[in-house]
């Protein structure tokens, strides 16, 4: 059974960082990993994606202030968060793609608030 684990969200001021972690359990092998949030009344929308190749993405509003990596010993993938904005409250889900299998994480809270 394909398990995702987030960690790392959390209550930060605008301007502060945060890291969030995604571990994956059960599965050896994934074309992409990635972070996705949703804010309060919004829509589900990409954050980040990294595929097995290294190739990255982002979503215009977090370039140049988040940046995602993986780790090379395991399943898992990391997203660091700096310059945090208002904007970037959300729960963030972590998102791996496997052979055309998606699979999902329970999502961590981040909120960014004075």
């Amino acid at each position: 059974q394909v398990q995702l684990v987030e960690s790392g969200g959390g209550l930060v001021q605008p301007g502060g960082s945060l890291r969030l972690s995604c571990a994956a359990s059960g599965i050896a092998y994934f074309n992409a990993m990635g972070w996705y949030r949703q804010a309060p009344g919004k829509g589900r929308e990409l954050v980040a994606r990294l595929t097995s190749g290294g190739a990255t993405n982002y979503v215009d509003s977090v370039k140049g202030r988040f940046t995602i990596s993986r780790d090379n010993a395991k399943i898992a993938v990391h997203l660091q968060m700096n310059s945090l904005k208002p904007d970037d409250t959300a729960i963030y889900y972590c998102n791996l793609d496997s052979t055309g299998m998606d699979y999902w994480g329970k999502g961590t809270l981040v909120t960014v608030s004075s």
